[in-house]
């Protein structure tokens, strides 16, 4: 495999193309070569041939011109034949070319001695002879023959001419095997060259491959450990080359890259960060609207902590209708107030959902940022400050509309009737006074609320403060015939506080026990010290009418009333409560009431004990 792999490499294909080059060329070369020495060979030997034959002819025309006068003749004995003979004999051992004179009648007169002495007198009658004799000069007077040895033979016939007439002719036959031999040893020289050259050509291909792709397998093993992650190691830049250029950009492109991924994840983690602790949930959605992104607040929002939420419809999770909650074309964003009310939950959470396209430039929406944000309390704090503004006007209008009317009626003649004058002036200067309490309560809030009301602390024995509130009360005590209990805990110390909003806080819960215990009733008072938490707790309980259990929730609310007539009637503002708690809030303690409807109420509230420097202990 490893082998297969090897012949698929850049390496190899620069190798095989060098190789294929080369031999290409020689391969164009060599036929060049082959061919013209091919040729020169043959021009050569027919020249040669020519030559003999032009020598020849020149040697026997006399001979030929007596035998064409009829002064010779051809039996043996003659001076003149033998003289022949042996010229042609001679003239074959030196040459080696079989040799036959031929008169004008094409009959063989003389021959070289391979021939059969019977062939003398014989008539030749090949072509190249008779185009000879007719004097018909080109080139088919020369022929290449194969012999029944399977030699090649190259013929010629040479005309042999007297005063522009032809006489006889040269017949010369020569073997060509020689020639051929001579070129096939030329073919196989120049073969082995070509084998010994594609063998050097293909060794000097693997050092010069190998020098152009080492750099490439050194930057292929960089570019695989930059995709695993290692952006440490460099490329050896090995000179000024192409390939050197090349390496030394991948290095400034592996820098580059790595400062880019560093940004890019120091970019990622914040932005992880800032998903993870914003107070808003965020979603991510494709194209589908199915989840890919949620940070750990939407989680919460939605109940999700510990489900699955990524792949699933953003509008499952949120409970809604799919076309009511976003329109066909999302080109703009889109905000809306819905309610989240998890299975498990008994009130149900405001949100803001605000729908955020995401697009790519030709492509369109592939999908939506959705913020999440909680308006439960904002709703709530909405809510309250309008049946705020709505309890206060309330409350003032009762008793202007009263002191109007009054003041009213003393203008129309009553304030002559001084009796009844008496009167009509004292519920004015109640209800007056009744709107001072209202507004004095409201300023004392609003400054808490603002953090304007001062704490004057100072350590106070917790007994002498819890008596002297029960002496406060006395006499109403007394009048309503309701026992008043005090309990001091063992090991209750002195405390840091402010004495005069402790004791406004005492004064509103005690007053409260009187207004709502039915005469002969008890009322108790106890404190004790919390070694659990470090604090003092101070309960006060009675066995009065008590509060139905819808209402425990809403008691602390401003201008909230159990009874509202009766509360009125009593004096009561409303913000009693409220202000309580907002006096321990800013003690850093907490307060808690429990009741139960006509068995009673405890309220209990809890002070830090603090150090000199006001930490806690």
């Amino acid at each position: 495999m490893k082998g297969l792999r090897f012949f698929r490499t850049i390496q190899m294909k620069l190798i095989v193309i060098y190789v294929l080059l080369i031999l290409f060329a020689m391969q164009l070369i060599g036929i060049y070569f082959i061919k013209a020495m091919e040729t020169s060979f043959m021009n050569n030997f027919s020249e040669s041939l020519n030559n003999q034959a032009l020598y020849l002819a020149d040697l026997v025309r006399p001979v030929l011109l007596d035998n064409q006068e009829g002064r010779i003749g051809l039996e043996e004995g003659n001076p003149t034949t033998d003289a022949l003979n042996e010229t042609v004999n001679n003239w074959y051992k030196v040459s080696n070319v079989d040799i036959q004179i031929i008169d004008s009648t094409g009959t063989i007169i003389s021959a070289s001695e391979q021939y059969p002495r019977s062939i003398i007198g014989q008539k030749n009658t090949q072509q190249v002879v008779s185009r000879a004799l007719q004097n018909i000069k080109d080139k088919d007077n020369e022929r290449v023959l194969t012999d029944v040895d399977g030699k090649r033979k190259k013929v010629m016939a040479m005309p042999v001419t007297s005063e522009n007439r032809v006489i006889g002719a040269v017949y010369i036959v020569s073997s060509m095997e020689e020639i051929y031999s001579t070129i096939n040893r030329v073919n196989r020289i120049f073969l082995s060259g070509i084998l010994i050259a594609l063998a050097l050509t293909a060794l000097l291909g693997v050092i010069l491959a190998h020098t152009i792709t080492s750099p490439i397998k050194e930057i292929t093993r960089q570019v695989t450990s930059v995709a695993k992650g290692d952006f440490d190691r460099q490329v050896k830049v090995w000179g000024h080359d192409e390939i050197g250029q090349l390496s030394q950009a991948f290095n400034d492109m592996t820098d580059r890259l790595k400062e880019a991924l560093s940004v890019n994840e120091e970019e990622k983690e914040k932005l992880a960060s800032v998903l993870t602790n914003m107070s808003d949930g965020v979603i991510a959605t494709d194209d589908t609207d199915r989840v890919i992104v949620i940070n750990r607040r939407a989680r919460e929002m939605l109940q999700l902590q510990d489900k699955p939420a990524d792949g699933k419809s953003l509008f499952e999770l949120l409970g809604l209708p799919k076309r009511l909650a976003l329109p066909e074309s999302r080109t703009e964003e889109i905000n809306k107030l819905i309610e989240i009310r998890p299975p498990d939950a008994e009130e149900g959470r405001k949100v803001r959902v605000t729908f955020t396209p995401i697009h790519r430039r030709e492509v369109g929406t592939t999908g939506s940022i959705v913020v999440l944000q909680d308006v439960t309390e904002q709703e709530e704090i909405e809510q309250s400050r309008r049946e705020f503004v709505a309890n206060v006007s309330h409350e003032l209008r009762t008793p202007l509309t009263t002191i109007k009317s009054y003041l009213e009626a003393l203008g129309d003649g009553a304030l002559e009737d001084k009796q009844l004058a008496k009167r009509f002036v004292g519920v004015t200067r109640n209800e007056a006074e009744r709107m001072i309490r209202l507004v004095t309560d409201l300023l004392h809030l609003s400054r808490l609320d603002s953090k304007q009301a001062m704490l004057n602390k100072e350590k106070v024995e917790v007994s002498e403060m819890l008596d002297e509130v029960a002496d406060r009360f006395s006499f109403q005590l007394q009048q309503r015939s309701i026992a008043i209990e005090i309990k001091i805990g063992e090991g209750t110390s002195p405390i840091q506080l402010d004495r005069d909003k402790i004791d406004q806080v005492l004064d509103n819960l005690v007053s409260n026990s009187i207004k709502y215990t039915p005469d002969g009733g008890k009322i108790g008072i106890t404190a004790e010290k919390n070694e659990v938490s470090h604090s003092l707790d101070i309960t006060v309980e009675d066995n009065g009418i008590g509060i139905p259990k819808k209402d425990i929730d809403r008691i602390f609310e401003r201008f909230y009333r159990v009874d509202k007539a009766r509360s009125r009637n009593m004096g009561g503002t409303g913000l009693g409560l409220s202000i309580a708690r907002e006096i321990i809030k800013a003690h850093g303690g907490s307060i808690r009431l429990d009741s139960e409807y006509n068995h009673g109420t405890q309220v209990t509230f809890s002070l830090p004990y603090l150090e000199e420097g006001g930490e806690a202990v």
